[in-house]
């Protein structure tokens, strides 16, 4: 599988090592130069408007006053070589995924604003597809993915944009070395589908905080190899994230929810030979829901791909996010 292009590949032993140091097991690892560059933080960028949104109305991924346009979700690098991010501060909203050996990939959406540069874009997997489906047929940008699972990606219902494909829509950086230097221009990626799905109820509801709730000034959630800490700003009303120990920028979601799901062996491998997990986001589970400060106790039901996912307290009512980004962690930690 290619999961970086347009650089010179190393000889089989130094891609092992590369692999092995940087990510083991992630798709598509390949490239040259160090394999532990030191991040350099960008400028916050621009934000706008998606070119193709209506006006008014708020937005069913974050509740707040959106112009809200076409769905665009992009598979972003999440080891530590790839942080900073860049243009993740700007998502709707963030879901967290489990990929080999333990680490994690970030799936942002975006339909309110769009930055200028997302990034670094990574591969796409399974799991991808049965998540997606809520959204209807929205645009994915990706860097590629496992040859046997592409013909699953062409058949589902989504717009795929790839530098093979889409070049003008992206960039790669000289500030760090490959495969962690591939950038999204998402204005290009959306004026490739201009029937891309726009952002349509996924089943979050936005209000005041129920009456329960454990105070708490932070949690971490933890997968194998990859852990995230919330710390609740009261100043600002909104959690500040670390991952695995270190700030990433200004990423302040105003809601966390932590979804404890299945997470189970897949029937792909990376180009090492670890066994892809596949994170199962149908049928229903408990959850923990972060807001305003406190833990709320939830549970959540999917009934299938094609719907979203509504979450409820344990009395059966809808339980309500506030408004701002939404991150969900989809873990298999119970």
């Amino acid at each position: 599988m290619t999961g970086a292009r347009g650089h010179r590949r190393p000889g089989a032993a130094a891609t092992a090592v590369l692999c092995a140091v940087v990510a083991a097991g992630l798709y598509g690892c390949s490239g040259s130069g160090p394999s532990e560059p030191t991040p350099t933080p960008s400028p916050a960028p621009a934000t706008r408007p998606p070119a193709s949104s209506s006006p008014g109305g708020v937005s069913p991924f974050t509740g707040r006053p959106a112009r809200s346009g076409p769905v665009l979700a992009v598979k972003i690098d999440n080891v530590p070589p790839a942080r900073p991010h860049t243009g993740l501060a700007e998502a709707d909203l963030v879901y967290v995924e489990q990929v080999e050996s333990g680490q994690t990939r970030l799936m942002a959406v975006y339909a309110s604003r769009l930055p200028d540069r997302i990034g670094p874009v990574r591969s796409a997997r399974e799991s991808d597809l049965a998540l997606l489906r809520q959204f209807g047929r929205p645009v994915l940008a990706y860097s590629g993915a496992q040859s046997a699972l592409t013909p699953l990606l062409r058949a589902a219902p989504l717009h795929l944009v790839t530098e093979g494909s889409t070049p003008a829509a992206f960039v790669r950086s000289s500030a760090r070395a490959a495969p962690h230097n591939l950038y999204l221009r998402p204005a290009r990626a959306l004026a490739t589908a201009p029937d891309a799905t726009r952002a349509k109820d996924i089943g979050f509801r936005f209000g005041p905080a129920p009456a329960d709730g454990t105070p708490v000034n932070s949690r971490t959630v933890r997968f194998p190899t990859a852990r995230y800490t919330f710390a609740w700003a009261p100043a600002e009303h909104v959690w500040h994230v670390a991952m695995d120990g270190r700030s990433d920028g200004p990423l302040k979601p105003a809601t966390v929810v932590v979804q404890h799901v299945t997470v189970r062996a897949s029937r792909f491998h990376d180009v090492l030979g670890a066994v892809s997990p596949y994170t199962v986001t149908t049928g229903s589970g408990r959850a923990q829901v972060l807001r305003d400060g406190k833990s709320y106790e939830a549970r959540w039901s999917r009934p299938d791909a094609d719907a979203g996912t509504a979450f409820t307290t344990p009395a059966g009512a809808p339980m309500p996010f506030a408004p701002g980004q939404v991150w969900v962690l989809l873990t298999g930690n119970r």
